[in-house]
């Protein structure tokens, strides 16, 4: 999740984001080496294009920077840090949205309903499971990778701005990572102050019923309904149309392995029939088993990569073992 001063241009077909997200990555490089303008360039991106708040740069350059700036400041938890000092007006509107909102499960909701303001191809959601509230947040594209500063940054810079808007002493019930455990967790585990599990289908933060639905404060419905139509302008602007198979897709990488993935459900989340859904796939050359399909297998090559071990992949994808999900890359590659 990034920051972005200005969201009044419409976002290129790739996935992109504003050049002036890097503003506070190229500031600690600077502070700590002389190697800035090396590693920028290095990436095809020159330090006055930091500057032009409507720049744009492939999402791919942003995360494999940040992975970069990492290595070369030799602080492995760097994104986290950096997503301590997160603030509701680095969003722009949105985060005034957040920072209004009576509790935290609206917060969320809308966070998770504007953030393709902010950066595009990015799967984001809220969704119940076991009377707890779960935000997911996750890059759709599974060849961006390693993404673990990007990952810890966006859920840090979350759980700040719960802290931030409604109280300082909040911690989640659990929060997720999809890469590995780092070698040394305990940053991870002095900001989040609860468990955490690695190796998941996508990065989450798990929030407790009862402080997910704490009235903090009244809303002001006439200023969230300014803000709201000035976010949904924007919206308008900056995300291209999306298909329904895109759609549906992100709605499977939200909810894989957490919550059960059926036409039914999927049409409700559209808010359409089982029927339209499925004849609208069906025109796009595709069908819910297809894109679940494929979803589990770019998910499963981006863990085996990883060196996941094959058991755990097989718990986070909904398989009983890993001798099923051995049989199932098999059919992968037989279709393939």
């Amino acid at each position: 999740m990034a920051v972005a001063p200005q969201m009044n241009r419409q976002m290129p077909a790739i996935a992109s984001i504003r050049a002036s997200v890097l503003a506070p990555l190229v500031e600690q490089i600077d502070r700590r080496s002389g190697k800035t303008d090396l590693l920028l360039a290095s990436h095809g991106i020159l330090r006055s294009q930091l500057e032009d708040p409507y720049a744009m740069i492939p999402m791919a350059r942003y995360v494999a920077i940040f992975e970069d700036a990492a290595v070369i400041t030799e602080e492995p938890s760097l994104g986290a840090r950096l997503g301590t000092l997160f603030k509701p007006s680095d969003i722009g509107p949105i985060g005034v949205l957040f920072s209004i909102s009576g509790t935290i499960r609206a917060g969320f909701g809308r966070l998770a309903k504007y953030v393709n303001t902010v950066q595009s191809a990015t799967s984001s959601g809220v969704f119940e499971e076991d009377g707890n509230l779960v935000w997911s947040y996750r890059l759709e594209d599974p060849r961006m990778w390693p993404r673990r500063q990007d990952s810890e940054f966006s859920l840090v810079a979350s759980c700040q701005l719960v802290r931030s808007c409604f109280a300082k002493s909040w911690k989640p019930l659990e929060v997720h990572f999809e890469h590995l455990a780092p070698r040394d967790r305990s940053a991870l585990e002095r900001i989040f102050r609860c468990p955490l599990k690695f190796g998941e289908t996508a990065n989450r933060i798990i929030v407790a019923g009862s402080d997910a639905n704490r009235l903090y404060r009244q809303e002001d419905p006439a200023l969230c309904e300014v803000l709201e139509r000035h976010v949904a302008e924007l919206v308008g602007k900056t995300v291209l149309p999306e298909s329904i198979g895109e759609r549906v897709r992100a709605l499977i990488g939200i909810y894989l392995g957490h919550k059960p993935i059926t036409l039914t459900s999927i049409a409700a989340e559209l808010r359409i029939s089982d029927r339209t859904l499925q004849r609208r796939l069906a025109e796009e050359g595709t069908s819910l088993r297809h894109l679940v399909r494929e979803t589990r297998e770019a998910i499963a090559t981006t863990q085996l990569e990883a060196h996941v071990q094959k058991a755990r992949i097989a718990e986070v994808l909904g398989y009983a073992d890993s001798t099923v999900l051995w049989r199932a890359r098999r059919g992968w590659r037989d279709r393939n």
